[in-house]
């Protein structure tokens, strides 16, 4: 297919959407292993992907957060996942609750505010150069229309999962059987 053309059928279409799609699985699973080997590499050891996403998404404009809100930053439904990661920020300090009338609001203690400065200093210092010579001689409008089609590809899968749920059948199948 030539560059300036758009696809011309469904199944045409679909075979470059796999292509994106694969590309974000790529991108997802290199994201996830810069953001451990970052972390270590400032210092901390021991947290997954999660419990450092969730450590930056409470650490985001230094004010406590939510569980919902955590989760609503993040786009996970799974509130659990976000849960353990909390209790496991809480366990090493990096993370402390308040109780607000029947709320808990999560902020990062001194350690994990520290602990997210020192992952930006190794983010600047080692993948920060590499992104700018990527983008060398390019916009930054470039980098700002990525992130506003990843942002849009999100919003479209979210509401495709809905569409779905709506369309399902009432009655499902069981589940998939994994064990033996």
């Amino acid at each position: 297919m030539d560059d300036d053309r758009k696809p011309q059928s469904v199944e045409e279409f679909s075979r470059i959407l796999s292509d994106l799609e694969f590309a974000i699985v790529n991108l997802s699973f290199g994201f996830h292993k810069w953001v451990e080997i970052c972390m270590s590499a400032s210092g901390t050891r021991g947290l997954s992907p999660m419990d450092i996403l969730v450590l930056h998404g409470i650490n985001l404009r230094a004010r406590g957060r939510r569980l919902a809100e955590i989760c609503m930053v993040l786009n996970i439904d799974d509130a659990h996942l976000v849960s353990y990661s909390l209790k496991k920020l809480l366990a090493a300090d990096l993370a402390r609750v308040h109780r607000r009338g029947r709320e808990s609001h999560y902020e990062t203690t001194e350690l994990g505010d520290r602990t997210c400065d020192e992952y930006r200093r190794v983010r600047d210092e080692f993948l920060v150069p590499n992104i700018q010579w990527f983008l060398e001689g390019r916009s930054s409008t470039e980098m700002q229309q990525v992130t506003l089609f990843l942002k849009t590809m999100t919003a479209m899968y979210d509401q495709s999962g809905r569409s779905a749920t709506a369309a399902a059948p009432s009655v499902l199948p069981p589940p998939v059987r994994t064990k033996r």
